[in-house]
C-alpha cells in the first residue's frame, strides 16, 4: 500500500498547490476565464471533470491491492477481485503451485491491456483539452483577421473623428486575440494538469502489475529443452557416416 498512498499524496498536493495558486491570483485567473466565457467554461470544466476522474481511478484501484496483498501473503482474498483483476483473480482462483512460462506471459499481457484500457479515458480527457486549446486559437484569430477587416473597411479617413473611430473599433479583434490566448492558455495548462494525475494513476497500475509479476514469476517453471543433448549424438553418428562413405569412395576411386 505504501506505492499507493504516495501516489495518492502526490496527486492530492499537486491539487491542493493548483488551488491555492488559482486562490492567490484569482483576480487574474477570472480576467483570463472572462475573456470567452463561454469556451473557456468548457475548458475549465473538463479540466475539473478529468481532475475528477483520476481521483475516481486511483481509489478504484484499492480493492486491487487488497486482494494482491492478501493473495502475496498466502491468504485468501474475499471472493475475487473487482475489476481489472476479475479475470486474474478467477485463474490464479486454485493457486497452483507452479505455471508455465506461457501462461505467465498471458497473464501479464491480460493485465496490460487492461490497465491501458482503463487509463483510455483519461488520455480522451488530455487530448481534448489541447484540441480545444487549439479550437479557440483559431476562433480568436479568425475573430482578429475579421476585426480587422471591418474596422479598416469602415474607416473614412476624410472625417476628422477617424481615430476615435478607429479607437472603438479595436475592441473585437482585440478580444480576438484575448480569447486566442486565453484559451490555449487554459487549455494546455488543463493538459498538463491532468497528464500529471494520469502518470499518477499509471505508477499506481504499475505498482500492481510488478507486484504480481515478481510473486508469480517465483512460482513459473522455465521449460528446458532436450533437444540439444538428444540431436548431437545423432549429428555425430551421421557426420561419422558420411566420413566413412567419402574414405571407401576415394579408395574406389584410387583403385580405378
Amino acid at each position: 500500500m505504501n506505492s499507493f498512498h504516495r501516489n495518492l499524496n502526490r496527486m492530492a498536493l499537486f491539487t491542493a498547490l493548483l488551488l491555492c495558486g488559482i486562490i492567490l491570483f484569482y483576480r487574474s485567473f477570472f480576467t483570463i476565464a472572462i475573456s470567452n466565457i463561454y469556451l473557456n467554461g468548457i475548458i475549465i470544466g473538463t479540466t475539473i471533470y478529468g481532475i475528477i476522474l483520476c481521483f475516481i481511478k486511483v481509489f478504484q484501484l484499492l480493492p486491487e491491492h487488497r486482494w494482491l496483498n492478501m493473495y502475496t501473503n498466502g491468504g485468501r482474498a474475499p471472493g475475487v477481485a473487482p475489476r481489472l483483476l476479475h479475470s486474474v483473480a478467477l485463474l490464479l482462483h486454485n493457486r497452483p503451485a507452479k505455471m508455465d512460462g506461457n501462461t505467465l506471459r498471458s497473464i501479464l499481457d491480460m493485465i496490460l491491456v487492461r490497465f491501458e484500457d482503463d487509463r483510455e479515458s483519461v488520455r480522451y480527457i488530455t487530448n481534448t483539452l489541447i484540441f480545444l486549446g487549439l479550437l479557440g486559437t483559431f476562433w480568436g484569430l479568425i475573430l482578429t483577421v475579421g476585426g480587422f477587416a471591418e474596422l479598416i473597411g469602415n474607416l473614412n479617413f476624410n472625417d476628422a473623428t477617424v481615430l476615435e473611430s478607429m479607437q472603438s473599433g479595436l475592441s473585437r479583434p482585440l478580444g480576438g486575440m484575448a480569447t486566442a490566448f486565453t484559451s490555449s492558455l487554459l487549455g494546455l495548462a488543463g493538459s498538463l494538469i491532468i497528464g500529471f494525475l494520469g502518470l499518477q494513476v499509471q505508477l499506481a497500475q504499475g505498482a500492481i502489475f510488478h507486484k504480481l509479476e515478481d510473486f508469480l514469476s517465483r512460482r513459473t517453471n522455465v521449460a528446458q529443452s532436450n533437444i540439444p543433448s538428444q540431436v548431437l549424438p545423432k549429428i555425430q553418428s551421421d557426420t561419422a557416416q558420411i566420413n566413412q562413405t567419402l574414405q571407401n569412395l576415394d579408395k574406389r576411386i584410387n583403385a580405378a
